[in-house]
């Protein structure tokens, strides 16, 4: 079984210029250009892996839209979990899920339209025990079960990895989704999807409003027989910084000398 995730989302917010608040239109609302990206992808590994696609959304009913145009493109089954729109990126892992348990291969978009977290897939790699390879661009069969992917990098670089199943994969919206044949259309008019239970989403979440402090460095209890010589000892004004030198070490010995200096600069807990 092969799972793709789409989100019902609306494609052209309007908001207000005074209030701030977001109007949502259900006409204006759909599936990103990522996720028809990943639905697409889905269906290229079915067909070569000679395998079923899954389409599995998390929202409210008029999520269903974007599942009937899924199973128009040719997609076998649509499922929706029951979810509220806005429910946190953890919550909608949780019930996608569910609803892919036992799938050796789930593709989503690599980031939604109205948060753009990117968080989703990687909550979904992790409740399903499963390898990820996120933000790719290009995916090339390589046997039963594995894949060969591409990813861009900083600096106009990409990578080359190699998964195997069972992964989730989350891709970039550079790849369009084939046009549903008629017939497609007017049978995923009247196909029934099935609904399933979500987790419990609080009612209120909480939102943290002060602004991000790091944590305080652990200093030493500064000495002398004065205020300013202990201002002074807290500051290292007076202090000559020490010279910088260069270590050629394996990676296990250049990883302990990096947390040793963060110690003894203050920065870790002893």
């Amino acid at each position: 079984m092969i799972g793709a995730c789409l989100k019902w989302v609306e494609r052209r917010p309007e908001v207000d210029p005074l209030t701030g608040e977001v109007a949502t239109d259900p006409r204006t609302s759909g599936a990103s250009e990522a996720d028809q990206a990943a639905l697409e992808w889905a269906l290229r590994l079915a067909e070569v892996w000679d395998d079923e696609v899954v389409v599995v959304t998390a929202g409210p009913p008029g999520a269903d839209a974007v599942l009937r145009e899924a199973l128009a493109a040719g997609a076998a089954r649509a499922v929706r979990v029951d979810l509220p729109a806005g429910a946190p990126s953890e919550a909608v892992a949780v019930g996608l899920a569910g609803a892919l348990s036992g799938a050796a291969v789930v593709v989503c978009g690599d980031w939604s339209l109205d948060r753009g977290s990117g968080a989703v897939p990687g909550f979904l790699a992790a409740h399903l025990g499963a390898a990820q390879a996120l933000g790719l661009v290009d995916i090339e069969v390589a046997g039963a079960g594995r894949v060969r992917a591409e990813r861009r990098l900083d600096g106009g670089r990409r990578e080359r990895v190699a998964v195997a199943a069972p992964m989730v994969l989350s891709v970039e919206g550079r790849l369009r989704l084939r046009r549903a044949p008629l017939d497609g259309l007017l049978a995923a008019r009247d196909a029934d999807i099935p609904v399933r239970a979500g987790p419990p989403v609080p009612e209120h979440l909480p939102v943290r409003t002060a602004p991000y402090r790091p944590r305080a460095r652990l200093l030493p209890v500064p000495r002398g027989p004065s205020a300013r010589e202990r201002v002074l000892a807290l500051t290292g004004a007076l202090v000559d910084p020490t010279p910088p030198e260069q270590a050629v070490l394996d990676p296990e010995a250049a990883a302990d000398r990096i947390l040793a200096q963060l110690r003894a600069w203050g920065y870790l807990d002893r």
